[in-house]
């Protein structure tokens, strides 16, 4: 029987009666202290010996035992946290939150360290429940309760509910196939997004797209039986003084175009949209808080598919920039709509900063791992807040060397302004995917920070996380700009 999960964040008093599984959370020292062993019903000398023989290491560990009826599964999170890592140990926590996933109704205790580690905390407990299932049968409705406490009691944060629904609702389009989630099908979401949250919504798509010069986006879907379209979301908020564009890849499926994937590396490209999963999930969070500030949230939906209408390689794109490329690989696909996507953001929009959010390069992966996305940036003050912003959120990142002068030479063409792929793929192959996208922004170039989440997009189990969200709300509109 598939299980459909509502997980609400909701202080803790005690254990309800329909909560026959238990799970708690925390630092050896966190669990420790407190009276626990009572609340949950175990005695003081059980609970010490479980936490005496339960082993953390780097990723967490688990023991699990019952009170009568009730399973009661106690998470120990890692000691060590280097200084690139996330203090909040959020890496760990998902693996945990899996463990209440069933037919059951669960609560999820998260001890945190101090009360600003609860977010990251809640949003990591969220990645480890998703929210799609596609297995027939009867559908059973389980809820979790998530409650965190800090050393000094229960923490009360209304916004942290919308995390993580922004989280699981980024989640749940990764995890989504292109048959059901095409690009139409992604328009009608944002759609939904804006009428829950009250914000305003365009579409500008199929033969509209190439009439408005948006040749990147345009040419990478045009084969496709549903059309590419960019999608622009806006909350404005009553006396902003400040305005970011997010701009997401939403490659709905990744076929690799004419430069075809293989048989084994095909399969997964449904999630090659989770950097629009994350800016419409990280948009739905920051206007149901209600921010401050205005946020473009720019969705560049297209499937990279094989057909008659397909581009070619040696194919000339025209981009919203104004400038042309010459195709030499469709299989670098996500920085064409990225390129039109950023573009049309510096003309079109008030933003004085431009984020965009991609899974755009298997390099970001050597380059930053599987927890860390890769981000490449042009302003110092930028770049430093959004480690920061991830660190405190538990989604880290980790800056990719900046040096457009060095990198441009990999573009080279002889016919057009640039090719799409770079000659040298051993020449910082990140940095310069990223600076393909930036070689579109007008001059002078504009506050701008690229995000390659291909990394940590997904799991081990291929499912969603929803990263994003959180990095993405964390930083809001950026520091502010130099007067």
């Amino acid at each position: 029987m598939p299980t459909r999960t509502h997980v609400r964040y909701d202080p803790f008093t005690s254990v309800e009666d329909n909560e026959t599984t238990v799970l708690i959370v925390g630092r050896k020292a966190r669990l420790r202290d407190g009276d626990w062993s009572g609340r949950l019903g175990l005695s003081d000398a059980t609970w010490a010996a479980i936490l005496e023989r339960t082993s953390a290491g780097d990723l967490g560990g688990a023991a699990t035992t019952w009170v009568g009826a009730r399973k009661l599964i106690v998470g120990v999170l890692p000691e060590p946290c280097s200084r690139h890592n996330t203090p909040t140990r959020a890496w760990a926590i998902p693996d945990l939150a899996r463990r209440v996933a069933g037919k059951t109704d669960a609560a999820v205790i998260l001890l945190v360290d101090e009360p600003s580690h609860a977010a990251a905390a809640a949003l990591a407990t969220a990645r480890g429940l998703p929210l799609f299932r596609a297995k027939s049968g009867e559908v059973h409705e389980q809820r979790v309760r998530v409650c965190a406490f800090g050393p000094s009691g229960p923490i009360t944060d209304p916004e942290i509910q919308s995390g993580i629904d922004g989280v699981r609702l980024a989640a749940r389009l990764v995890d989504t196939p292109a048959c059901e989630l095409h690009t139409d099908a992604f328009v009608e979401e944002a759609r939904a997004v804006a009428e829950r949250t009250g914000s305003a919504c365009t579409v500008i798509d199929g033969e509209a797209l190439r009439e408005g010069g948006l040749g990147g986006l345009w040419g990478v879907g045009k084969a496709a039986t549903h059309k590419p379209a960019l999608v622009h979301l806006f909350h404005d908020p009553e006396g902003a003084t400040r305005s970011v564009a997010w701009i997401g890849k939403g490659i709905v499926y990744d076929t690799g175009g004419l430069s075809i994937k293989s048989r084994t590396g095909m399969p997964g490209m449904k999630g090659d949209m989770g950097g629009a999963a994350a800016i419409l999930g990280a948009f739905a969070t920051a206007a149901t808080r209600g921010v401050d500030y205005r946020i473009h949230a720019i969705l560049c939906l297209a499937e990279n598919s094989v057909g008659p209408d397909a581009t070619r390689p040696d194919d000339i794109l025209h981009m919203r920039s104004g400038k042309t490329v010459e195709v030499n690989n469709t299989d670098a696909e996500g920085r064409l709509v990225l390129a039109d996507g950023v573009a049309w953001a510096a003309a079109e929009t008030d933003a004085d900063l431009i984020i965009d959010v991609a899974t755009l390069t298997g390099a970001a992966l050597v380059t930053a791992g599987r927890v860390h996305s890769a981000i490449y940036c042009n302003d110092a003050i930028v770049e430093a807040a959004a480690v920061v912003a991830g660190k405190a959120i538990g989604e880290p990142c980790f800056p990719l060397l900046y040096a457009p002068e060095l990198l441009r030479k990999e573009y080279k063409s002889h016919v057009a302004d640039m090719k799409n792929s770079v000659k040298d793929r051993a020449n910082a192959q990140c940095s310069c995917a990223a600076q393909f996208v930036g070689n579109h922004l007008p001059t002078p170039a504009p506050r701008w920070l690229h995000i390659d989440i291909a990394g940590p997009a997904w799991d081990s189990d291929n499912r969603g996380t929803g990263y994003g969200v959180g990095l993405l709300t964390a930083l809001g509109a950026g520091p502010a700009p130099a007067s």
